[in-house]
């Protein structure tokens, strides 16, 4: 018997487990672990709640999870409750699904005031995570500035813009939702140091902006390159920059304005005490097509900054870390005899949820190469004998679904859920 141990339960994860299946049949076991009591990672806290057919996916992973080999172990620290090292002395392999749960630093002067939040917080705050439900963001003033030009930018601002109506059929947060719907924020800016044609925007979402009940998306028509040099681009950032362009020759009049600011780069955030404003500075593109400042300088008013620029892997103490990529040290996925990474715990946040799934093929054909069968290693009853030693409260797939059912029960009229946005919550919906 092959005893794999994947940590981490989003996207790579599930991929990851159903790969080996595949690759092993009955001949292994795989136990997914996580730090929260609830399972799929981003597909729970960073997809967009409105987005609730992206969400579907995760059915796949379920379907999965119940298998006879494949079992979820909620509710356990890696570091806390055990280490790399022990799990690799228990499991034939060990692969590290973490993701890049936390946010790129914005190093620039007043990155600290009050006010400013990565996207990770933010989307965290939105969609219940634990870690972030108690952000509280400054919605009291007029001005956002939304620094980035992703789709994770997007959601941030779409979400800014919405009337409550337009989230009915959503699962995002009461303690969210009520806060917007008091927000007084009517401007939205979003920052992007270089032009419309590198932008990371998909058409789908940057379309969405168009459809907004109470909002509008600008822009300045200047900004945009003549339409023949279109004709160079990949089909779908080809049909993003026809959004762009609709915007820009639309003149829609409405209480929330989603302005496009391109070529343009943060440089400072200034406020007495809290945030009050942004400094930019105008950009152009050298030879090689990067951002390079100008000079000229012009403030924002804002009393909410969320920065959009990426992610990183958080470092677990006795794996090899790439700091400066944010990611685990590995060679095509390789980290240590017997630990391997997968995602963007691999690769960095890149992809879609979809990218996940080769990559998870990927890892366990290179953990096929390296492991010899029948290394009489403990695995899963090793795991539960050593939890159990240390009295952790380990959770499981069926308790999960506990706590689904739970949310679903709580869901507001049309809403698919009402998530517990606390560790102890999720515990407590569990039978007794």
């Amino acid at each position: 018997m092959r005893h794999i141990a994947v940590i981490g339960s989003g996207p790579a994860g599930y991929y990851t487990a159903e790969a080996a299946q595949k690759q092993f049949g009955d001949d292994v076991r795989v136990d997914i672990i996580d730090r929260l009591p609830v399972p799929f990672g981003l597909i729970r806290s960073g997809v967009a709640p409105d987005h609730q057919a992206i969400k579907h996916v995760s059915r796949r992973y379920e379907a999965t999870a119940l298998t006879e080999n494949v079992r979820f172990v909620g509710n356990v620290t890696i570091g806390q409750h055990i280490s790399v090292a022990e799990l690799l002395d228990l499991y034939d392999a060990v692969v590290l699904a973490t993701g890049a749960p936390r946010d790129q630093p914005l190093e620039i002067p007043g990155a600290d005031l009050p006010g400013v939040t990565g996207s990770a917080a933010f989307v965290g705050w939105y969609n219940g995570h634990p870690d972030h439900a108690a952000l509280n963001p400054p919605l009291d003033g007029p001005g956002a500035v939304v620094i980035g030009n992703g789709n994770v930018a997007l959601d941030v601002a779409r979400v800014l813009a919405k009337s409550q109506a337009e989230f009915a059929s959503s699962d995002i947060v009461a303690h969210a939702l009520a806060a917007l719907e008091t927000s007084r924020v009517n401007t939205i800016t979003l920052l992007g140091r270089r032009g419309p044609h590198q932008i990371h925007m998909t058409p789908k979402e940057l379309g969405e902006l168009g459809q907004l009940q109470r909002a509008a998306p600008m822009v300045d028509p200047a900004d945009l390159p003549p339409a023949a040099d279109d004709a160079m681009l990949e089909p779908g950032l080809r049909k993003a920059i026809a959004h762009l362009r609709n915007f820009a020759a639309a003149h829609v009049e409405r209480p929330v304005q989603i302005v496009f600011d391109f070529f343009a780069m943060p440089v400072a955030i200034e406020g007495d005490g809290r945030v009050e404003r942004v400094i930019v500075e105008r950009t152009a593109l050298d030879d090689h097509g990067a951002a390079v400042g100008t000079g000229e300088t012009y403030a924002i008013p804002a009393s909410l900054v969320v920065s959009c620029i990426g992610y990183r892997t958080p470092p677990i103490e006795g794996v090899p870390y790439d700091d400066r990529a944010g990611r685990f040290a590995n060679a095509d996925g390789r980290v240590l005899p017997g630990l391997y990474a997968v995602g963007w715990a691999r690769r960095g946040p890149t992809g879609t949820i979809g990218t996940n799934r080769p990559d998870g093929f990927a890892i366990v054909d290179k953990i096929a190469e390296d492991m010899s069968p029948g290394s009489g290693k403990a695995g899963r009853a090793g795991l539960d004998a050593l939890l159990q030693s240390r009295s952790v409260d380990v959770v499981t797939f069926r308790d999960w679904q506990q706590i689904e059912a739970a949310e679903i029960a709580a869901a507001r009229d049309g809403a698919p859920r009402e998530k517990f946005t606390s560790v102890e919550a999720m515990l407590d919906a569990r039978p007794h």
